[in-house]
């Protein structure tokens, strides 16, 4: 009994040691975004402590296909909130969240752009052309207001979001995002890209 037990530990150990290998290069990179920052560095996008994952609830595709929000995992996301009817700052947050994604060159298979319809209004045929490479789910507004939150004084629907590719909701950028806060959410988009350059790649694990 005295061997079975330390063949146990000595199993857990091994496991133990396996996890902390695979995990290293994506605590490495968390580290280094967070910790190891140089001097008068800034973020224009606001960090959010603790990070909030995804939450295990449906999302549903424009085609109707319904599927959890959870397998959105194992990319970097970048998340617009809106109605369906979709407003100008709704229209401007698309134009914009397409663009930053093509402005990272090589580096734009890493990030999806997504949005998330938060009722049941039509989207406008006009503006699926657009979306075809956007990811689009209707998902339940009291899913969305569990999750992600807004800055004070203002709505879901003004802000856009980062994501993790492990589904935690990381980085808000400010408030009626434009065209000038855009290049400076370029920077904090260059920056986690390079951060976990180590362990990212492009497209989601086949198993999600």
């Amino acid at each position: 009994m005295a061997a079975d037990a330390q063949r146990s530990r000595n199993g857990r150990w091994k496991m133990l040691a396996v996890f902390l290998v695979c995990a290293a290069p994506v605590l490495a990179s968390y580290f280094t975004y967070y910790v190891v920052r140089p001097e008068g560095r800034r973020n224009f996008g606001e960090l959010i402590e603790p990070q909030r994952p995804l939450p295990d609830q449906p999302g549903v595709s424009l085609s109707g296909q319904a599927g959890p929000l959870t397998a959105l995992k194992g990319q970097w996301l970048l998340l617009s909130v809106a109605g369906g009817a979709c407003d100008e700052a709704c229209s401007r947050h698309l134009y914009l969240q397409r663009q930053l994604r093509e402005s990272l060159g090589k580096d734009k298979d890493r990030l999806d752009w997504v949005w998330l319809v938060s009722d049941t209004d039509a989207v406008n045929d006009k503006l699926l052309p657009a979306l075809k490479d956007a990811t689009v789910l209707r998902v339940a507004p009291g899913v969305l207001s569990a999750w992600l939150a807004p800055a004070s004084g203002h709505q879901l629907a003004e802000h856009l979001y980062l994501v993790d590719p492990m589904g935690n909701w990381m980085l808000r950028f400010p408030a009626e995002l434009d065209i000038a806060g855009a290049s400076k959410a370029k920077r904090d988009l260059e920056r986690v890209l390079r951060a976990s350059a180590s362990w990212d790649q492009p497209g989601r694990p086949a198993a999600q």
